[in-house]
């Protein structure tokens, strides 16, 4: 705008424009303002490949580069353009010569990082930078982790494009650069007014942009003493590590590498374990165990670090304001974690009575709850195979998806047995005892059982946890077991890195009064006992999301026996019942209906849900759990048209002592209703049975 105020924002976005410039060695008309590295990256890539789509369709990048990149490379591709992506070495370092072996006349850009953001190697931009420049190939660099920390000069290099992110050396998130060479033409992204040399449209964010021309600055200023701090405290830190840990391993390049990136693997250890227990360290994992996989990160795998290494690898970051001081405490915290948690050493049991009253279990474990079950897809491959079940006398076992197993003991009595165990779903070590308790009771309940006695089943990190903790779980467990008048009269235990709790309950029943998953019949009615949401709940605990009121609501929730549902249940012809736990509302009512041989539809908005559920997921609270659930019964499940993504994933939420869902014949289910609202007063129909069709479950 031409008035003062318009002008002196002008001014403050072009002076800022100038000290960028300053910082890469190039001119200021070459400097595009964006959202950060990620629309950088995109711009380049997308920008360059749809621009020169007519001179060919081909891309070279690395195997390591930032998502940023490679995800825009795996969208290209879905596009009709050829990726390759280069291989690494040992210590994440491409061969120049790598690169111009994969030049062919369709190549019209090569992609490759400034340095590696995992492992902090330093990449052969100059020699890439020469070979691009003799095929006349237009060359893109994402250096984002590099600004600030090492020398960046476009002109050396000879890049033609080169992405920052403001964040990385001290300006505001949300900011970033896209360099643009004179003379390189890209397709635009984003179409509007001329704003940023009509570039990229959109009002320029004039306080983030005045932020990141002053962290320029800055970084020109300080480069040499910032490059030497880091590399003191980062250096410090492995040393350290190192003299009490001599079987660490270094990954990354140990010379051509940046001056603030640690990345080293703790042999036989899982890195998200070592992480849990420090607490007062900010550092990533390089890889992750979950039940029915291991995710290593790529840089990794394109390094070829062995998988025993992988995860147990961790990366650390030093920054201008790290002090010795600091190194040394985070040394001793890291040093005394990995040697409790390292297999072969000789481990220290915690004092008995070591208060406990600060400990939060969550942050021991990966999982949460039932959300950490292998995925119910894996389970089914396994189960097909195991042999069937020839004993006349087992009534209910491997023949439904129930939870339980019944065996026939007379004609008036059969047995009914269950199992149920997890790792820790809230902070509370008492509480989780008693909801873990509750869990396993409600198989029990299901099966129109009446549970008469249970066993322990503890795994215990002695080394980890003080021995009150594994005391208050049992506590919590026998006063749930009190409340639904059973004996808990033994158990087993183990040794375990992470805690994990759960029960073997017996309970019986009269053969012909069992209620399986399998009786629904078209025409009755679905009715859920309890709102769903636990497992976004927990999940959001962990990360420090849920607010008090929202974490009471969930363990209410999953405190709540279904003991009166299941005495409920014995006044009415009930069809069938399950109660709904890891594999979410639609798993469990997916195996009802394959069971039945029927098919259901679900009144969505009649789905009761625990305060806050909703939004918690918007903040991304989804447990791993809950999106495998949402695969396993994508195929079962006609949606309704624009039904919301967000209340998909809700409805599959993965739950911990979920309620109970019940299938019993409509002219019964207002009565039924009624009883089982003075117990659980958010029960509530949730939808009906109707006719086998192409789909299980009709989503409205």
């Amino acid at each position: 705008s031409s008035h003062i105020y318009g002008i002196q924002s002008r001014k403050a976005i072009e002076e800022a424009r100038k000290k960028i410039a300053d910082l890469i060695n190039c001119f200021p008309d070459e400097i595009i303002f964006t959202s950060g590295g990620t629309e950088s990256n995109n711009y380049a890539i997308k920008g360059a490949a749809f621009q020169n789509r007519h001179k060919g369709n081909h891309i070279i990048t690395t195997s390591v580069e930032h998502p940023a990149v490679t995800e825009v490379c795996r969208y290209l591709e879905e596009e009709g353009f050829r990726i390759t992506f280069a291989d690494v070495d040992e210590y994440g370092r491409v061969d120049p010569l790598e690169i111009e072996k994969y030049i062919n006349p369709s190549t019209i850009l090569i992609s490759v990082m400034h340095a590696n953001n995992e492992v902090g190697t330093i990449q052969p931009i100059e020699e890439i930078g020469r070979i691009a420049n003799k095929h006349k190939i237009l060359f893109h660099c994402d250096a984002a982790q590099t600004a600030g920390k090492i020398k960046i000069d476009v002109k050396e290099t000879g890049v033609d494009l080169l992405s920052l992110a403001g964040h990385k050396f001290y300006a505001p998130k949300g900011i970033g650069v896209l360099f643009i060479r004179r003379g390189v033409k890209l397709r635009k992204l984003i179409h509007g007014a001329d704003h940023e040399q009509n570039l990229r449209a959109g009002t320029e964010n004039i306080l983030e942009i005045a932020g990141m021309g002053k962290a320029a600055e800055i970084a020109i200023r300080d480069l040499e003493k910032n490059q030497r701090q880091m590399q003191l405290t980062r250096d410090l830190l492995f040393e350290l590590i190192q003299k009490e840990i001599p079987e660490i391993h270094l990954n990354g390049h140990p010379e051509l590498h940046l001056p603030n990136t640690l990345n080293i693997s703790f042999p036989g250890l899982e890195a998200n374990l070592l992480l849990d227990e420090l607490h007062q360290v900010a550092a990533s994992a390089g890889a992750a165990c979950h039940s029915d996989r291991i995710d290593i990160s790529p840089v990794l795998l394109a390094m070829k670090v062995p998988q025993h290494l992988a995860m147990g690898t961790i990366r650390f970051s030093t920054g201008k304001h790290t002090t010795e001081d600091e190194i040394r405490e985070a040394a001793k915290l890291i040093i005394a974690a990995a040697k409790k948690l390292m297999p072969g050493v000789t481990k220290e049991i915690l004092p008995e009575k070591e208060d406990s009253d600060t400990i939060k279990l969550t942050r021991y474990t990966q999982g949460l709850g039932c959300a950490c079950k292998i995925r119910p897809q894996y389970l089914e491959q396994v189960l097909k195979d195991l042999p069937a079940v020839f004993d006349k006398n087992i009534l209910v076992g491997l023949n439904t998806s129930d939870d339980a197993a019944v065996y026939r003991i007379s004609d008036e009595v059969a047995l009914v047995q269950t199992v149920d165990f997890f790792t820790p779903i809230v902070d509370d070590p008492y509480t989780f005892g008693a909801i873990a308790a509750a869990n396993a009771l409600s198989d029990i309940y299901a099966m129109g059982a009446r549970p008469i006695f249970a066993l322990n089943i503890v795994g215990f990190p002695s080394n980890r946890l003080p021995m009150q903790v594994l005391k208050d779980i049992l506590r919590g467990a026998s006063d749930k077991a009190a409340e639904a008048g059973i004996t808990i009269a033994g158990g087993h235990s183990v040794d375990d890195p992470e805690p994990k709790f759960g029960m073997v309950v017996s309970g019986v029943v009269n053969p012909d009064k069992i209620i399986t998953n399998a009786g629904a019949r078209p025409g009755d009615v679905l009715i859920l006992t309890k709102p769903i949401g636990t497992g976004i709940i927990s999940t959001a605990v962990k990360k420090g999301m849920a607010d008090e009121p929202t974490l009471k609501a969930a363990q209410d929730v999953m405190l709540s026996l279904n003991r009166e549902a299941a005495e409920i249940m014995e006044s009415f012809p009930v069809q069938a019942c399950t109660d709904i736990t890891g594999f979410g509302l639609m798993g469990h009512l997916k195996e009802m209906m394959e069971a039945s041989g029927t098919s259901c539809v679900v009144e969505s908005e009649n789905v009761p849900l625990i305060r806050g559920v909703y939004e918690l997921a918007l903040s991304g609270a989804i447990p791993g759990g809950t999106q495998n659930n949402l695969l396993f019964v994508a195929e079962h499940i006609s949606w309704n048209e624009n039904f919301a993504e967000l209340m998909k994933l809700i409805l599959c939420d993965a739950q911990t002592s979920g309620g109970l869902l019940i299938s019993v014949a409509s002219q019964y289910s207002d009565l039924m209703l009624q009883k089982l609202k003075t117990h659980q007063p958010l029960t509530s129909k949730i939808g009906y049975v109707e006719e086998k069709s192409r789909h299980l479950i009709h989503v409205i």
